[in-house]
C-alpha cells in the first residue's frame, strides 16, 4: 500500500516540478503555492517511508509475536501459581498459630519433607515415639496429615488442604 501511495506522491511531485519550470518561478503567487505544495509533499513522502519501513519490519522481522504471547501467558501462569502458593502458606501459618510448640515442630518438619517417616520425625522434632504418635493421631482426626505404612513405620504427608 505504501509503495502505491509512494508512486502517486512521486508522480504528483514531478507534476509540481513541471509546473514550476513552466511558470519560470519568479516570486509570484503561483510559485509560492507550488513551493508550499513541495514542502507538504516532502512530509508525505517521509510519512510513506515510515509506513513502508514498519510494514517491512512486521512482515519479515516480527516472527517472535507468538513467543512473546507464550511468554506473557507463562508469566501470568507463574503469578497465579505464586498467588495460590502464598494462600496455602498463609493458611499453614494460621494453622501453626493455634498449635503448641511440639505440634508446631512436628507439622513444620512434615511440611519441609513430605513423606517423612515417623522415626525420622521423632529425631527432627526431638520428641518421644509415643508423643509423635499422639500428635499425628490428632492431626489425622483433624484431616491435617495422612499416614501411609512403610515397613514397620509410617510415612507422613500433609493433606491436600495444606
Amino acid at each position: 500500500m505504501s509503495i502505491v501511495l509512494g508512486f502517486i506522491m512521486f508522480s504528483y511531485m514531478n507534476r509540481l516540478t513541471l509546473q514550476e519550470k513552466q511558470n519560470n518561478c519568479n516570486p509570484t503567487k503561483e510559485c509560492q503555492q507550488v513551493k508550499s505544495l513541495f514542502g507538504l509533499s516532502h512530509i508525505a513522502v517521509g510519512f510513506l517511508a515510515f509506513i513502508f519501513a514498519l510494514g517491512f519490519y512486521l512482515l519479515f522481522f516480527n516472527k517472535d509475536a507468538k513467543t512473546s504471547n507464550a511468554l506473557h501467558d507463562d508469566i501470568l501462569k507463574e503469578l497465579h501459581e505464586q498467588k495460590i502458593q502464598k494462600k496455602a502458606e498463609d493458611k499453614f501459618n494460621l494453622l501453626l498459630r493455634a498449635l503448641d510448640e511440639n505440634e508446631k515442630k512436628v507439622l513444620t518438619s512434615i511440611k519441609e519433607q513430605q513423606g517423612i517417616t515417623q522415626s525420622t520425625l521423632k529425631y527432627r522434632a526431638n520428641l518421644s515415639k509415643a508423643k509423635i504418635s499422639q500428635i499425628l493421631g490428632d492431626f489425622e482426626k483433624k484431616n491435617i496429615v495422612a499416614r501411609k505404612a512403610k515397613g514397620k513405620t509410617y510415612e507422613v504427608f500433609l493433606t491436600e488442604d495444606f
